[in-house]
């Protein structure tokens, strides 16, 4: 009899808890976890995409997913854009190129002039050495273009062009930056296709475009996809700046900081292009360089 009132018991203090635990659940916040739904019609640089194609929309959901819960990448590309779009805007309209490919730039590295892959491509665009070359960008130790936002810019944009004069596809043109042009040609002669959504491609080119199209379907509509950023969180832009010539032999860093009133570090922040301490210059070539003005601060702050 003494067994059965103690298990009786137990059984009381066990239901009890249980209760006890779900109630506290059905209290709990936690965050929604879904697929997301994808707009009706979507168009990449003016070219439609296919949704209608279930090949098409499970891999934008794919990388729309990855784009919407690899939360702390997102959150500081999405706050970059107010940085760096003002600076790649106008290039790619110089250059006749859709403004949909400032998209790219935030796929390829998350809009941080300073990414580096596991690859060793560089900067905002991720040019790999050998890519820069084709377009005169000086790469080294010491100075390396690739890191520059304008002139990576202004590469990246050439690229683009001569891709697109060469497929008539800015879709097309899109996956040959991520696997080159003669790689995304031999594809399509083999499989006797020209459209990008028709292609059978390495997996990494596969996602790629579909990546670019997440950063633009949550970019243009961050609150709608769970990004709430204020004003104020957005980064500003570098502006407070003023731009001074340096074609010395033998450049020290550190002293050309402090002769312009600042420092090494906020040197490295407005250039990061440069990337020692020292440089020999031996060609005596003309650098432009950002230095902060005495008030240098970022408006808004």
């Amino acid at each position: 009899m003494k067994t059965f009132f103690i298990s009786v018991l137990l059984l009381c203090v066990v239901g009890c808890s249980a209760t006890e635990f779900k109630n506290s659940n059905q209290n709990a916040q936690t965050a929604d976890v879904f697929i997301v739904r994808l707009p009706s019609e979507l168009d990449f640089a003016g070219e439609r995409v296919p949704l209608e194609f279930p090949d098409v929309r499970e891999a934008l959901e794919r990388e729309m997913s990855v784009t919407m819960y690899m939360h702390s990448r997102s959150l500081q590309t999405f706050r970059a854009m107010s940085r760096y779009f003002p600076v790649i805007e106008p290039i790619l309209k110089k250059y006749g190129v859709p403004d949909d490919f400032k998209y790219l730039a935030m796929a390829e590295s998350g809009l941080n002039p300073n990414a580096i892959s596991s690859a060793k491509a560089a900067g905002l665009w991720q040019f790999m050495v050998s890519a820069a070359k084709d377009f005169n960008i000086e790469t080294g130790d010491n100075i390396d273009m690739r890191y520059h936002v304008e002139q990576a810019t202004e590469a990246a944009a050439k690229y683009l062009l001569a891709a697109y004069k060469r497929y008539g596809s800015w879709t097309m043109a899109a996956a040959s930056y991520n696997l080159g042009l003669a790689g995304v040609s031999r594809r399509a002669s083999a499989q006797g296709v020209s459209e990008y959504y028709d292609l059978y491609l390495p997996e990494e080119t596969m996602r790629y475009v579909y990546r670019i199209l997440s950063m633009k379907i949550i970019g243009s509509n961050l609150e709608q996809y769970g990004f709430v950023l204020r004003g104020s969180d957005f980064l500003k832009p570098f502006e407070n700046y003023t731009e001074v010539k340096v074609s010395d032999q033998n450049i020290n860093w550190n002293t050309f900081a402090a002769n312009n009133g600042t420092n090494y570090k906020i040197l490295r922040l407005l250039n990061p292009w440069i990337r020692s301490y020292e440089y020999a210059n031996k060609s005596g070539k003309t650098y432009t360089v950002h230095v902060p003005n005495a008030d240098f601060r970022i408006k808004g702050y």
